[in-house]
This record gives C-alpha cells, structure tokens and sequence, in this order.
C-alpha cells in the first residue's frame, strides 16, 4: 500500500494507503481535482496566453514568409526586367555598331575608288598637258631659232655691207665708231623687240 503527498501552498496533505486500482483512479482523479481547484485559474490563464502567443507566432510568421516570398519574387522580376533591357540594349548597341562598321568600310571603299580615279585623271591630265607643254616649247624654240638665225644673217649682212663700205670709203675712225655704236643699237634694239 502506497501512500500519495499532494502539496498545496507549502502545505503538505497526505492521503490514507490505498487498496485497490479504483481507489488509485480515484485517488488520481481527486488530485486533478484539487490541482484544479488551486492552480486552475492560473493554468487556465497561462495556457489561454500560450495559445494567444503560439497563434501570433504563427500569423506573424506566415505574414513574413508571405513578406519574404513577395520581396524575393519583386526581386527577381526586378533583376530579369533589368537582364532583358539590357540585353535588349546590347544586342542594338552590337547591330547598331555592326551597321557603323558596314557604313564606314563602304565609306572608304568609295572614297578610296574616287581617290584612285582622281589621281588617274590627274596623271592623265598632267601627262597630256606634259606633251602639249613640250610641243608648244618646241614650236616656240623653233619659232625663236628662226628668229635669231634671221637677226643673225642680218646683223651679219649689215656688218659685211658696212664692212665693205668701210673698205671703199677708207673712213676715219670717227665714222667706224658711228658705226659700232649704230650696231649696238640696233643690237639692243633687237633684244628688247625679241620675244622670250
């Protein structure tokens, strides 16, 4: 037979030996009873704040995992909006830089063909003004070779016909140097009438 303590604000209570199963029920039951009757309120009181607690864990914990899961998904929307502008940016900078790249490679192409034609027409023309340059030279040369081979056999024809004269006439010097200087005049006279 065993006996059971049951403790109430510092106060010991003990309860007689029992016999039997029943009375051990009993027994348990009547503790319960007297529990209830001493801490019941308070229990009550604790568990109902313990339920009030756990439920605003749990809301509070949904609402930040609700929080979370719209941060995170605006996150993301965020950085793939973000990935696609930009690759959308650089696929058209590439294109559009492809497309300078063309422009500028058909740009020279051309200025390159304009610039070898141009030089081809100069050659062409320098080289056409070249040979019309030497035959104008030549004609001018023959032109002035002419000229000074008629002055020359005049001069020297003049000079023989004064020579001779000379001779016949036996002058004095004053006449000859009448001469050389009529000669010299006619020399100069010559020159500066004489094309260049």
């Amino acid at each position: 037979m065993s006996r059971t303590k049951i403790e109430t604000d510092g106060a010991s209570i003990e309860s007689q030996p029992i016999s039997s199963q029943e009375n051990s029920l009993d027994t348990a039951a009547s503790v319960d009873k007297i529990r209830d009757i001493i801490f019941g309120s308070q229990i009550k009181n604790y568990e109902a704040r313990f339920v009030r607690l756990e439920e605003a864990l749990v809301r509070e914990t949904s609402e930040l995992k609700d929080t979370m899961r719209k941060r995170f998904e605006s996150i993301e929307l965020f950085f793939k909006n973000e990935s696609e502008a930009l690759a959308i940016r650089l696929r058209a900078e590439r294109e559009e830089r492809t497309s300078l790249i063309s422009n500028l490679e058909r740009d020279m192409k051309d200025m390159q063909s304009a610039f070898t034609r141009r030089l081809n027409d100069i050659d062409a023309a320098m080289s056409e003004g070249q040979s019309a340059l030497r035959k104008e030279l030549m004609t001018e040369s023959r032109k002035l070779q002419e000229e000074i081979e008629q002055r020359h056999d005049s001069i020297r024809s003049l000079m023989e016909t004064r020579v001779s004269d000379l001779r016949v006439q036996k002058t004095d010097r004053a006449l000859m140097a009448d001469l050389f200087r009529e000669m010299a005049a006619q020399l100069d006279n010559d020159e500066l009438s004489s094309p260049e």
